[in-house]
């Protein structure tokens, strides 16, 4: 934004200053000085600044919001210009034409004024040249007007013909509304280019007749003419992340829509237009103005924040002094001042040092909490006069638990031939998984969503790295990923999920190559957690209702002993692995890390057993049993009824034959019974095993094999 020093001067006295301290209280102050201009108008140089501002400063984006900030940063009061007072009172007219077709979320405020009598659109000879001071060629017409509106006030005004509104509607008591436009609708903006809508896209109507893309740009038709004597005025507030999803939609930035995507507020909405009107009526002075329509959905609010002495002191530290080596702090008295400056509402509690300010309504977009507050004092003060000190530390620091857990997770991993992988957080907006977070401004459509899942991420690894002829890809990711809560928040977790397989394997040198298998992929896992100390239950689960990476029939959930959800693993789908060209027997766990910790932290304690010096008795049984009963739901039984000799149970074979009835499976299973105070002998293991058999039939109607 080009500023002009001559008209900031208009507003607050800045003649005293010299511009080297002016450019350095705008820096420390937040304003960017990009460029200093010398322009001559009329044989006289004025000096302009050219300034940038942050994105959340909307209300700076004016020489009246500059001359606020400049005030605020010199300590200054701001000038009466007499032109800045002369407004209408709306109010009896608001309250009579109130419609309730404009009231959208997407639309805060919305006003239109007929003007009629407007013979003269010739501009001032002092609007020009403050046009030209703020980088603006005149052109001596109604667009003159709209840009000092925008350059004094910081509010964009739409102009359009009503006469020409009126011969299309067929009546001059039209009313307005906006609505989503209709699909591959065509629409002729007054840039002479025609846009194809969609229904994102907000349209406003006169009796059904687009006459504007709500925000950005009104429709050729309806475009002001030199012939022009009867104007419709538009000022309205739209929501800024509509305005800037239909201008990326369309490919279409303006200057209109560039103001509200910064988010303007709503108080001074009928001042800019009362000031429009004055403008118009200097060169008109037989102009006539009437309200046309008022819709607004804006309530107003109050925002509060608690501020706290102790917290300013510890982030801004203590203030330079002439006094070296002396530890002196703002006094609540400066503070005080610093804030009202800004025409924060402040109350100060003496007893516990304490603030509640109130936000002016015009920073609601950047004041949000305490800290925001506490920058605000310092750029007043000047960060430059406070103490630049490095903390003394009273301990050496150490490792923090969640550290010493992901160095022994990692160095688990990396045994089993896992690289450590690093990607970015942001997805594409289409992925394999549903619910992802929606980013309300993307950069690009690839980093267009928050990820919900590492794996992904970890899938479009291994398919990049096959297309580069780097067929085996084995690695882990530690990563945030974001899940919305029933709250309206997000909730942000850590989590580890990794990706191996895809190669032939050999168990030995005599046996012959293969692909890994479902049960050998799981056997990592299971040696993972051992590393880990950490008891884990898999359940089998079969994800037919939601998108998924994992295989429908080769998936499992993991649980820890205490019944949370630690994450997932499983092959992937085979319509993804066809998809991407990459192995079938590709396998991906997703883990969430926050619990690892929390389970490790809570096995602190690690207690040794002697070995058994007594041998172990080993007993095979075999049996038909249903094919829907797990083997996790067998081994929980049998070790809960098997006695105190039981120590290990194995499945040794899974058979499904001829002769096995369908919907059914022969099992092979292997007890290992083992005393640590006596010999056993087989009558007792024989009495043991009986008992077992009759429950297994008792139970799940097994056919004993033998």
């Amino acid at each position: 934004m080009q500023i002009s020093l001559k008209w900031i001067n208009e507003l607050v006295d800045i003649e005293t200053i010299s511009l080297e301290d002016l450019i350095e209280k705008l820096t420390l102050g937040g304003f960017e000085v990009e460029e200093i201009l010398e322009i001559e108008i009329n044989n006289e140089i004025v000096t302009t600044l050219e300034i940038s501002t942050t994105a959340n400063r909307s209300d700076s984006l004016s020489i009246q919001g500059m001359a606020f900030e400049i005030a605020a940063l010199l300590d200054k009061k701001l000038k009466t210009a007499v032109y800045l007072t002369k407004t209408l009172d709306w109010n009896k007219e608001i309250a009579k034409l109130r419609q309730n077709n404009l009231k959208t979320k997407d639309c805060t405020e919305f006003n239109a004024l007929i003007i009629e009598n407007v013979t003269n659109f010739t501009s001032p000879k002092w609007l020009k040249e403050k046009l030209i001071s703020s980088g603006i060629v005149p052109e001596n017409n109604l667009i003159d007007f709209q840009n000092y509106i925008i350059l004094e006030r910081g509010y964009p005004i739409e102009i359009y013909d009503f006469d020409r509104i009126v011969a299309n509607v067929k009546s001059s008591r039209f009313s307005l509304a906006l609505s989503s436009a209709n699909v591959n609708d065509e629409f002729l903006a007054n840039n002479q280019i025609s846009y194809k809508l969609d229904d994102s896209i907000l349209i406003l109507k006169a009796n059904e007749i687009p006459i504007s893309l709500a925000g950005i740009i009104p429709n050729q038709n309806y475009d002001s003419l030199k012939t022009t004597t009867s104007l419709f005025i538009e000022g309205s507030l739209f929501n800024a992340a509509k305005i800037r999803q239909q201008s990326r939609t369309l490919g279409l930035r303006t200057v209109r829509s560039t103001r509200y995507e910064k988010s303007l507020n709503t108080i001074n909405l009928l001042e800019t237009l009362s000031r429009f009107i004055w403008l118009l009526r200097i060169s008109n002075p037989n102009l006539k103005c009437k309200l046309h329509t008022s819709s607004s959905i804006f309530e107003e609010q109050t925002k509060v924040l608690e501020l706290y002495y102790n917290n300013i002191k510890e982030i801004l530290g203590p203030i330079r002094s002439v006094q070296v080596n002396s530890n002196q702090y703002m006094l609540p008295q400066t503070i005080t001042l610093a804030l009202e400056r800004l025409k924060f509402q402040v109350n100060y509690n003496e007893q516990n040092m304490s603030w509640l300010v109130t936000i002016p309504t015009f920073r609601y977009n950047d004041i949000e909490r305490e800290i925001d507050l506490i920058e605000e004092i310092g750029r007043l003060y000047g960060f430059n006069n406070f103490l630049t000190r490095l903390p003394s530390f009273t301990k050496i620091g150490t490792e923090d638990f969640a550290s010493q857990v992901r160095k022994k997770l990692t160095l688990s991993l990396i045994s089993s031939g896992l690289n450590e992988l690093i990607q970015y957080s942001l997805v594409p907006e289409v992925t394999y998984l549903p619910n992802e977070i929606n980013l309300v401004n993307p950069l690009v459509k690839d980093y267009a969503n928050l990820r919900s899942s590492l794996l992904p991420n970890l899938v479009k690894a291994v398919e990049e790295n096959n297309k580069k002829s780097n067929i085996v890809l084995e690695g882990f990711e530690y990563g945030h990923v974001f899940f919305n809560s029933d709250f309206q928040t997000i909730q942000e977790y850590e989590y580890v999920a990794g990706v191996f397989g895809g190669s032939l394997i050999k168990s030995s040198w005599s046996n012959s190559s293969h692909l890994l298998t479902w049960f050998e992929a799981k056997s990592k896992l299971d040696e993972l957690f051992k590393k880990l100390n950490l008891i884990t239950y898999w359940q089998f689960y079969k994800p037919f209702k939601e998108k998924t990476i994992l295989h429908p029939y080769r998936s499992a959930q993991l649980f820890l002993s205490n019944r949370s959800k630690l994450g997932v693993f499983g092959q992937i789908h085979p319509l993804i692995s066809k998809k991407l060209n990459i192995s079938t027997s590709i396998y991906l766990f997703e883990l969430n890390f926050e619990l690892i910790k929390e389970q490790v932290q809570k096995n602190k304690l690690t207690i040794y057993q002697d070995y058994s010096s007594y041998p172990k008795i080993i007993k095979d049984l075999s049996f038909i049993i249903d094919q829907n009963v797990s083997f996790k739901e067998l081994e929980e039984i049998l070790f809960l009824n098997g006695s105190k000799f039981l120590t290990e149970i194995n499945l040794l074979d899974e058979y499904n034959g001829r002769s096995i009835p369908s919907h059914q499976t022969s099992l092979c299973i292997q007890f290992v019974f083992q005393s640590y105070t006596q010999t056993l002998t087989n009558k007792n293991i024989e009495k043991i095993l009986d008992h077992l058999k009759d429950l297994l039939i008792a139970k799940f109607d097994v056919v004993i094999r033998i």
